[in-house]
This record gives structure tokens, sequence and C-alpha cells, in this order.
């Protein structure tokens, strides 16, 4: 592996222990009820709502609301697995990497769409959120590329022809 893909794999790393920390013990908060999580949690939720004008956290509109949903039951488990793909060097990655990255590219096109269109997202908090589709990208690309190897089975080359 070249010290770009290297690079490219660090920086998802890092994006991929944000998720998986920040979706449950933050995100949750949009779906569940707020007495599920501690007072610290909800109050920094509250303080980022404040601070960078999050209406979307604070008004949970219901597609929003969808999309937080599908963080927490298909992105964050998919987070997770590539944490530690990347960890123990499966082969699997690539393809674990694409899902996730079509998945929050699609729900970041969402998401900005509404922000831009509406008119209410302030330049911080556009900042906030542009990053992730810039990062859902990167784990698309990431997940396109591929080792070069033949597929083998039983130490054997698959062959395409067929066998009479």
């Amino acid at each position: 592996m070249g010290a770009f893909s290297k690079l490219i794999d660090a920086m998802l790393f890092l994006f991929f222990t944000v998720v998986a920390v920040v979706a449950p013990l933050i995100d949750a908060q949009t779906c569940l009820p707020a007495d599920l999580f501690p007072d610290v949690l909800v109050q920094l939720k509250v303080w980022y709502i404040r601070d960078y004008g999050d209406y979307l956290v604070a008004e949970k509109p219901n597609f929003f609301v969808g999309l937080v949903w599908l963080e927490l039951l298909f992105q964050w488990p998919l987070a997770l697995a590539n944490l530690y793909a990347i960890l123990a060097s499966k082969s699997w990655f690539p393809t674990t990497c694409l899902i996730y990255g079509v998945s929050t590219f699609t729900s970041m096109v969402a998401i900005l769409a509404e922000m831009i269109n509406s008119g209410r997202a302030s330049d911080k908090l556009l900042m906030m959120y542009t990053p992730f589709i810039g990062l859902a990208v990167l784990a698309i690309l990431r997940g396109l590329t591929h080792s070069g190897k033949i597929a083998t089975s039983g130490g054997h080359r698959l062959s395409k022809k067929k066998r009479v």
C-alpha cells in the first residue's frame, strides 16, 4: 500500500472514530428521549445548537430524524466495522467503505440542500457540515480502489472459462 493510500486511511480512521463517538452520544439525542442521556451530553448538544445555530437539530424535521435513524442503525455499525477493518487490514474494507461513503454522501446531499435552499444556515453551520460530504467522497473513492489481486479459490486462480 502506498503512502498516499495510508494517508487516506488515516484520515478515514479519524473520521470513523468521530462518527463512532458522536453518533450514539450526541446525534442519537435527535430521535431518542433526552432523559436517556447524561446531563453533560444534553448540555453539550444545547451548546452546539446555540453556538452553531443548527436549526435541524433543534427543530427535528421528519426527514432529518429519519436520516439520524439511518446513521444510528446503518452508518454507525459500518463506521465501527471500518475502524476494525483499518486496524486489522481486512480485505473487505474497500467494500464497507464504499457502502458507508455512498450512504453518507446521500444523507449529506439532502441535509446540505435543505440548509442552502432554506437560507437559514449560517456560514459557520455550513462549515460544520460540508467536510462530511468531502469525507464521504473520500470514502467512496477509497472503496472504489482495488488491490488488483485476482480472486482465488483454495489457492487456485479462478478462471472465467467454463470447464467441460
